[in-house]
């Protein structure tokens, strides 16, 4: 009873963000939405409960810094780090959270001497890795990079050696740098301090720009609960609408027929994967829109 009540909760959650009707589905058809939703879901979902930890609540004991401000972790992770699984034990970290609605984020690193590997790995709200900043992509020489949301329009500003565009407003910044040995730590610290993520404003010694209205950032779910719990869809609809608000690319990728939703006589069918055209009984097919 109890895993019945949890699908049909489950699917009214899908639902609700869709025009379809449940009564215009099949059982089966059910199942194939809410468990296409929930794979889709599952990475963006789990990537909000990490940034939420990291950026947002301050009570957090993993919370590291406010969105756009740098924070270096001098030391190596230990079990106690729970947020992230499985990090690396050798290449200490650093973190931006960046909201880049307002305006690009521009990153500083220092030159670093070329057997020391470094990274910097951008990560979208989709959890995509779009691009990455290091010794194999970028090298060990210093520079700035900016990284621009997708509304971002302009020509690459001085000082800057590459412009990276991510299709989210909110970025994921996770830096590492190696460890030789233990007694190796100082000269991390000494490379993490020349690390710097200034908002393009400050970067450019310019007045900066209206600021991005606030968000009410909403709970997210632990590791637990986003295998149980309906509420996984309706944080599912807050990220697609907080971190893509005015991105055309999304209509592409969003699974749950809200306000970005492909057009009706575009949606596509779950099982087969094949378009449908629209029904003439309610104007859309009853099926799942991909």
């Amino acid at each position: 009873m109890k895993t019945k009540t949890v699908f049909v909760a489950a699917l009214a959650a899908v639902l609700a963000l869709t025009t379809i009707r449940a009564a215009d589905i099949s059982l089966a058809e059910a199942r194939a939405i809410v468990k296409e939703a929930y794979i889709y879901g599952f990475p963006m979902v789990d990537n909000y409960r990490i940034q939420y930890g990291y950026f947002v609540d301050r009570q957090n004991p993993e919370f590291k810094a406010p969105w756009n401000q740098i924070v270096n972790i001098p030391r190596v992770y230990t079990p106690a780090d729970t947020a992230i699984q499985t990090p690396n034990s050798d290449t200490p970290y650093s973190f931006v959270g960046m909201d880049l609605r307002a305006e690009p984020i521009v990153l500083t690193v220092p030159a670093i001497e070329k057997k020391r590997y470094f990274s910097i790995q951008l990560i979208d709200a989709y959890t995509f890795n779009f691009d990455y900043i290091g010794s194999r992509a970028t090298g060990n020489e210093g520079g700035s990079y900016m990284i621009a949301g997708p509304n971002w329009k302009g020509e690459t500003p001085k000082g800057v050696k590459k412009v990276f565009r991510s299709e989210t407003e909110f970025v994921f910044a996770v830096y590492r740098t190696q460890l030789f040995k233990p007694d190796d730590i100082d000269n991390v610290k000494k490379v993490q301090a020349g690390y710097k993520a200034q908002t393009l404003s400050a970067f450019l010694g310019q007045p900066a720009p209206k600021a991005a209205p606030p968000i009410d950032f909403i709970k997210p779910l632990s590791p637990a609960e986003e295998k149980t719990s309906p509420e996984f869809f309706n944080i599912l609809n807050f990220v697609l609408h907080s971190t893509s608000r005015t991105n055309p690319r999304v209509r592409t990728r969003n699974p749950t027929g809200s306000p970005r939703r492909r057009g009706p006589s575009s949606c596509i069918c779950a099982s087969t994967g094949r378009k449908k055209k629209r029904s003439k009984a309610n104007g859309l097919h009853p099926r799942w829109r991909w």
